[in-house]
């Protein structure tokens, strides 16, 4: 049985049984708002209904976090080993430095989410992939581990085995993992979670450092510009850091770098062990799609990797250069997306359908030659959910977007968020549901 059969019995039992789960929706509504999971301020907007996968749509997620992994790694080693490929990126030369500076745990992506379009193991697509600051772990583990004790689920569960994969523990311990190929003794290292303060996103912070001093080890919460390199070594005032876990994204370091020369220092000289290095912005930057493209790239990825790519890998192209490439993405609007290369949280990414044409000419104008890119559009895949407007539980299909947790190389778990435009993210209207695997 598939997910979307599991929420079709889901739908059916929560508005045929309207009254017995009206009272539940609210205490479930104050739930979340007393919860940590927080965006910007506010509680994270949701419904009173998870997005559902069996066991073996599941495996199609491990497969598909796994082969993007492998390719991603491929494409890192040429750019490490290869001056003219590394041309292609384009990255400024203290990025490139950072990146090729060796990796004594020689892992190139410790963490990331892979965002994809998901309908089935044959049907879906790639949106985007975040190396840099993956974050909305605990958004996903909080809301579900609230939505588990509501009265549907309960429900629910008592004919089905369920389970909502944890995404906060194992990272902590994915995370130990790693350190200990950079550093073998049996040393317990200090951690600190680094970020730009006017970035990151405080509760989940918080979470994740009260998960490390759960397992046994001492962690701060720090803004890279309070770090001072001294004495060999990291220091947050007289805490001498041994291991980071970079929720930095590069776009911002690159932005502030200049604000941050005892970090970078640190980082060069391996001073501390970072997690992850710089090196995942090669699979991290938006161009990654465009060279995957590449006939000359195409060479070095085998033949299951190359009908990988050309099946679910959206069409990339710099939107810059020939103004033919103008007036295909202008006179073409509703079939591409544009977006800045490097950036998170959707911002600056525009739909061709959402605007008329002289709005869209406009949008063109202002970004063509700059660090653009435009993208086949992929419409997000529907389900119909429940939703609770005016008093009543009522019907309603919305488009989903899943991203694949992947820490050390393997999956770990997902992120969902919902919505019904055209881009389904933070900036706009949407909803996050937890993820619920059903195992009989």
């Amino acid at each position: 049985m598939t997910g979307e059969k599991f929420q079709k019995m889901y739908l059916e039992m929560v508005l045929n049984n309207q009254d017995r789960y009206k009272q539940d929706y609210h205490k479930t509504v104050e739930r979340v708002a007393d919860s940590s999971a927080i965006y910007k301020g506010k509680p994270v907007p949701f419904l009173y209904n998870p997005m559902f996968f069996s066991k073996e749509e599941e495996e199609d997620f491990r497969w598909i976090g796994s082969m993007m992994m492998q390719i991603g790694d491929s494409v890192t080693d040429r750019y490490i080993h290869d001056e003219l490929f590394r041309k292609k990126f384009g990255f400024p030369d203290f990025i490139e430095e950072m990146i090729l500076r060796e990796n004594k745990y020689d892992i190139h992506v410790p963490i990331g989410r892979f965002d994809v379009f998901y309908r089935n193991k044959g049907n879906f697509k790639f949106c985007e992939l975040n190396t840099d600051g993956s974050s909305a772990m605990n958004e996903d583990n909080t809301i579900g581990r609230i939505l588990l004790r509501s009265r549907a689920m309960e429900d629910f569960g008592r004919k089905h085995s369920i389970r909502n994969p944890e995404l906060i523990k194992s990272w902590v311990e994915e995370s130990i993992k790693i350190y200990k190929k950079w550093d073998e003794t049996e040393k317990k290292p200090n951690v600190a979670i680094v970020d730009f303060v006017e970035s990151g996103t405080s509760t989940e912070f918080k979470l994740f450092k009260e998960t490390y001093e759960a397992a046994g080890y001492n962690c701060i919460i720090a803004d890279p510009r309070d770090l001072e390199y001294r004495d060999g070594g990291l220091y947050h005032r007289d805490y001498k850091i041994d291991l980071v876990y970079r929720r930095i994204v590069t776009f911002e370091l690159i932005e502030k770098h200049d604000q941050i020369p005892d970090f970078i220092d640190a980082y060069m000289d391996d001073a501390v062990c970072v997690v992850g290095t710089i090196r995942s912005q090669v699979v991290h930057n938006k161009i990654f799609f465009r060279i995957l493209h590449d006939q000359d790239t195409m060479k070095g990825l085998n033949e299951e990797q190359r009908e990988f790519v050309r099946r679910y890998i959206p069409f990339t192209g710099l939107f810059r250069g020939d103004r033919k490439v103008f007036d295909e993405v202008f006179e073409n609007k509703d079939k591409y997306i544009i977006k800045p290369v490097d950036m998170n949280a959707s911002q600056g990414v525009f739909a061709g359908r959402d605007f008329g044409k002289e709005e869209w000419k406009d949008i063109l104008e202002e970004v063509f030659g700059t660090d653009y890119l435009y993208q086949e559009y992929v419409d997000p895949y529907e389900r119909t959910y429940v939703l609770f407007e005016d008093g009543q539980f009522k019907s309603r299909k919305l488009g989903s977007i899943i991203g694949i947790f992947m820490y050390n190389k393997e999956y770990k778990g997902l992120y969902t968020r919902l919505g019904a435009e055209s881009i389904i993210s933070g900036v706009t209207e949407y909803y996050t549901v937890p993820n619920i695997i059903v195992e009989t």
